[in-house]
């Protein structure tokens, strides 16, 4: 893996917070939602913002 410059390690670690956002938020639709299908792409949104978020991170290691 390259060197990041702090810049990149700045746009990252925006990046990293916004994706844990997402995740809460779309956990918390999921939680509200009494439609099952709108439950269920809720669940879907906040899972692939966590694998975004993992991704992410690994880019840091």
């Amino acid at each position: 893996m390259a060197n990041l410059t702090s810049k990149e390690l700045i746009a990252i670690e925006e990046q990293l917070s916004l994706e844990q956002t997402m995740v809460k938020k779309f956990k918390l639709y999921s939680e509200a939602c009494t439609d099952p299908q709108l439950k269920q792409k809720c669940e879907q949104i906040s899972a692939m913002h966590q694998a975004h978020f993992t991704k992410l991170l690994n880019q840091l290691n």
